[in-house]
């Protein structure tokens, strides 16, 4: 699978992938990851990719031309290419749209930077736009990094152990029950003694009341998801 980073900043990208499983994946020619700077379609005589706003107001924003020119490049090369654009303005990222984008072929995230982007360029080359969370970020590198791990650990061969995607945070709207190791006792503070049995039943059951119990304290707005989904399906 082919990640393509378009920013002006690509030593803020490459060193994510030098280390752990996303190196080992790129060694292994599962995913590729490569960076186009703007700046090097800009036709401006001092490269410049920014201009002020229309209208006035502070700061400045990345300008059509480089980017169009930037995309237009990605596109002819790869018809296929599918664009997403970081943006504090549009829904949440999840871990359905990761599993969902994991089949694409080439994802290409564009990266803002100032103040943004002018919005004929997304309105011209978005295929989606996700936000990863409710704050506002210095550039769009850190969010599409977070998309791109998350896609890239849903690729076939990327995780050494495929059963790691089986238990995970927001599987059916609940988060990950929590986990232990060992020493069975560590301070004077045990682990709960089922996980210690070996009935999976009974251990299975339990992560999923745990489950439910972490996601009602720190998510209740998912917890009351489940219990939408649950009720729905009963009185079907």
């Amino acid at each position: 699978m082919n990640f393509t980073f378009v920013t002006l900043f690509p030593n803020l990208v490459y060193p994510y992938f030098e280390d752990s499983i996303l190196s080992r994946a790129k060694e292994l020619n599962i995913i590729d990851i490569d960076c186009v700077n703007p700046r090097d379609f800009s036709l401006n005589k001092h490269k410049k990719v920014d201009d002020y706003k229309a209208g006035g107001g502070a700061g400045l924003l990345m300008s059509p031309q480089p980017l169009y020119d930037t995309l237009d490049n990605i596109k002819q090369k790869d018809s296929h290419a599918y664009f997403i654009f970081p943006l504090p303005v549009a829904k949440n990222f999840t871990q359905k749209d990761a599993k969902r984008l994991s089949e694409k072929n080439h994802i290409v995230f564009i990266c803002g930077r100032y103040e943004g982007i002018d919005e004929r360029v997304i309105e011209k080359y978005a295929d989606e736009v996700f936000s990863v969370g409710d704050f506002v970020l210095t550039g769009g590198e850190l969010p599409s990094l977070c998309m791109c791990d998350a896609i890239s650990r849903m690729v076939e061969g990327v995780l050494g152990n495929e059963e790691s995607l089986t238990e995970e945070s927001f599987e059916d709207a609940l988060l990950e029950a929590p986990s232990f190791t060992k020493p069975n006792i560590y301070n004077d503070v045990g682990i709960p003694s089922d996980f210690l049995k070996g009935n999976h039943a009974i251990i299975s059951s339990l992560k999923n009341r745990m489950a439910h119990a972490k996601t009602c304290f720190h998510r209740p707005d998912l917890e009351k998801k489940v219990k939408t989904y649950k009720r729905k399906n009963y009185e079907k």
